[in-house]
């Protein structure tokens, strides 16, 4: 193969160490659909019922998806837009039709980060009116429901603090900022959450919400849709849509083990998300409720008004949306950073004015956005992150070869990956990506 067609050699920002680079992709992957959405799938499928068929989609998509955009990224030491370029480049000798390709997955990670942004300003205030006592006294999910109407309806404040955070953040870098605030804020997020397990755990009434969780009906299994909706939840929580697991790849050393690596993000992301259901859906136990429906509704209305309730419900609503907030703002960051990366491998400007710009771009549109904000998620989602990461997956597997793919997911380990690897990512993945597609413009969203 001609090494003039590799992407050149240069000096790039990186990740300091492996477990830096493994909790960034982590706080990539933990964020809201762990935390309103996991609970509610497992509330409405079964608790174990649905866990079965989550678990097998977790390992065939950390095993091949997560595996091949952390190696393509590694591969080209480029954001997603060289990254396709390059690829076009080594097979077709031409970079151009790569690029074009690759502006979609970047596009889309604004767009969502522009979305997520308007959430992330909604965790700031209500984290900050847990610290103030402004909930004190409140009662019933009526006089909550107009609380989080009033939070939604005068949002630009703190959707502004939220993105500030976010680009002061940035604007550090990949080992000085991302990686530092990672391995700050995701420790504390499991920490805070297994503390929250262990006070629920001590309520009466919380074992019924454990065996809950873990209750198998095996019938259920011979339902599609829980098929269809743990497939949908394991492939958005792993944060698969060609452009955040690439860009983190390409900040990543050769000497490191990439599909150990996936392996660790898939298991702490499915611990967060079990975490989250072992203090959310007991705590519906508690109040003699059940979990019927995800979403804000359920994180800002419905959760609020049962921690009201509950014995010490501020200091529980206090510690909850800290460690959501950490959840939220660590997704928000990788979002963020390959538009950013773009902006710096692609017109020459300093990483300080790239955060600068996409920050205020972020701010600008994501102001504008209030009222859509769910309608212009849904898009993201349901169309655009399936269609990123069947590009990406096509660009890696299919365009760039079995030798070029094989050779680089086998760096930094000690033994080579089985001959399975490749045939499993080229067909089976690929053919996953189009059935989320499919799957989520038919029912409506299934992630």
């Amino acid at each position: 193969m001609d090494n003039t067609k590799h992407a050149p050699a240069k000096k790039r920002d990186g990740f300091r160490s492996r477990w830096g680079f493994i909790l960034a992709c982590i706080g990539s992957a933990v964020g809201m659909g762990n935390i309103w959405l996991f609970p509610t799938r497992i509330s409405a499928y079964g608790g174990a019922t649905f866990l079965i068929p989550y678990l097998i989609f977790v390992v065939l998509i950390a095993s091949t998806g997560v595996i091949g955009e952390m190696c393509f990224g590694r591969a080209t030491r480029q954001g997603p837009v060289g990254a396709f370029g390059q690829a076009t480049l080594e097979r077709f000798g031409t970079r151009s039709y790569g690029m074009a390709a690759g502006l979609f997955p970047v596009a889309n990670s604004l767009a969502m980060a522009i979305g997520y942004s308007v959430i992330v300003g909604w965790i700031c205030k209500y984290t900050f009116d847990a610290f103030a006592g402004i909930y004190a006294g409140m009662s019933g999910a009526d006089a909550f429901g107009a609380a989080f109407g009033e939070v939604a309806a005068g949002n630009a404040l703190w959707q502004t603090v939220g993105m500030v955070a976010c680009i002061a953040i940035l604007v550090f870098g990949i080992g000085g900022g991302i990686e530092k605030a990672n391995k700050v804020m995701m420790p504390l997020f499991f920490l805070l959450f297994v503390g929250l397990a262990v006070y629920v755990a001590t309520l009466p009434g919380a074992m019924e919400g454990y065996k809950y969780i873990f209750l198998l009906k095996p019938e259920g299994l011979t339902d599609p849709m829980v098929w269809v909706y743990a497939l949908g939840q394991a492939f958005f929580s792993l944060s698969i849509a060609g452009c955040g697991t690439l860009i983190y790849g390409s900040y990543l050393g050769e000497d490191v083990d990439v599909p150990g690596s996936a392996a660790m993000v898939a298991l702490f992301d499915t611990l967060a998300a079990l975490l989250a259901s072992l203090v959310i859906i007991p705590v519906m136990a508690v109040a003699g409720q059940q979990l019927e429906s995800g979403g804000p509704g359920l994180l800002f209305i419905y959760l609020p008004t049962l921690f009201a309730e509950m014995p010490g419900g501020r200091i529980f609503m206090i510690v909850f949306f800290v460690a959501v907030l950490f959840g939220g703002l660590s997704s928000l960051i990788n979002l963020f950073e390959a538009p950013i990366a773009s902006l710096q491998e692609f017109f020459g400007m300093s990483r300080r004015v790239s955060c600068l710009v996409i920050g205020l771009v972020g701010l600008v549109v994501g102001l504008l956005i209030q009222l859509i904000v769910a309608q212009w998620m849904d898009v993201c989602s349901v169309y655009f992150c399936p269609i990123g990461a069947f590009l990406a997956a096509v660009m890696f597997f299919w365009v760039m070869g079995r030798e070029r793919v094989e050779d680089e997911v086998n760096k930094g380990r000690t033994a080579p990956v089985g001959a399975w690897f490749f045939p499993l990512a080229k067909y089976v993945f690929c053919g996953v990506t189009i059935v989320v597609l499919v799957a989520g413009v038919v029912f409506g969203g299934i992630g």
